[in-house]
């Protein structure tokens, strides 16, 4: 138990220092470089997990696939801005959904599993690579400083703070107090008074941050801080739940070992695919009116 503790902190302690140090230095290329392994780990961790539940896939043409989506569509970012990227975005999904029918294509021979094969490809890319993709799109949302530097990575550390403070309410408060079974289908030891943890240190995280980084977040008042710990700590408890029908479907218990301590990638970031979507919707609103 203690080294499982240990290796935990350590973990912790690394990634933590990892992110504080690219966003306080408004680092690009730290933060696409974040950005970028974390969703290709998670992504290969994902078509193990299909390998494991022996569900058909293209793994190297995903993957590179996924590479090739982040390098392109963050390249538009950096170069034109959040603002101009959609159009790049759109054509670099269709070149995606292309190149990985055309791998199925030229396999030979043709079998029942072709149709899958393809879906699942596609799953993969679309779950986690363009779902992560949204980290990206935020650090690109607030306009540039006066010295040309990123302004929107303090809203990727309000949303990492805020969904893992709603990922550790669960835990805590369900560990502690939970009785009731939410969804026990998906996820036995996940109760209802586990969710409402979550709601509450979500909410309490939001509102945290931004008494300590009111200069740094300009969009945000208590207001916006109470609806957003609410909605991404709501979002996040979907996302773990929805890596969770992945992991049960696979007959795994984690999605791999990148981490000691914790697991692998997508477990770290199975809650940040949906909580990075939300936030960067709910900015793109409030910057419009």
């Amino acid at each position: 138990m203690n080294s499982v503790f240990l290796s935990r902190l350590a973990s912790t302690v690394v990634l933590w220092t990892v992110v504080c140090w690219v966003v306080f230095t408004a680092n690009e290329t730290g933060l696409f470089a974040f950005v970028g392994i974390m969703a290709l780990v998670a992504l290969a961790e994902f078509y193990r997990m299909l390998a494991a539940g022996g569900q058909p896939h293209f793994r190297l043409t995903g993957l590179l696939c996924g590479a090739g989506l982040l390098l392109y569509t963050g390249y538009a970012l950096k170069s034109g801005g959040g603002a101009k990227a959609g159009d790049v975005e759109g054509v670099a999904l269709a070149a995606v959904v292309v190149a990985i029918l055309l791998r199925q294509l030229f396999r030979s021979p043709i079998t029942p599993d072709a149709i899958p094969a393809v879906g699942n490809t596609l799953l993969g890319i679309g779950y986690v690579v363009v779902l992560f993709h949204f980290m990206n799109k935020i650090i690109y949302l607030t306009p540039l400083s006066e010295s040309g530097m990123v302004t929107g990575q303090f809203y990727l550390l309000y949303l990492m703070v805020v969904t893992k403070f709603s990922d550790m309410g669960a835990y805590l408060t369900g560990t502690a107090i939970g009785r009731h079974p939410a969804i026990p289908h998906v996820s036995p030891n996940k109760t209802w008074e586990g969710f409402g943890g979550a709601l509450v240190f979500s909410t309490l995280g939001s509102l945290g941050l931004l008494w300590l980084m009111a200069s740094r977040l300009p969009l945000l008042n208590v207001s916006h801080a109470i609806a957003l710990g609410l909605l991404l700590g709501f979002a996040a408890i979907i996302g773990d739940l929805v890596e969770s029908v992945f992991k049960r479907s696979a007959g795994v218990k984690d999605s791999g070992r990148f981490l000691p301590g914790i697991g692998g990638a997508l477990d770290l970031i199975d809650s940040l695919l949906f909580t990075a979507p939300l936030l960067f919707v709910y900015l793109y609103w409030l910057e419009q009116f």
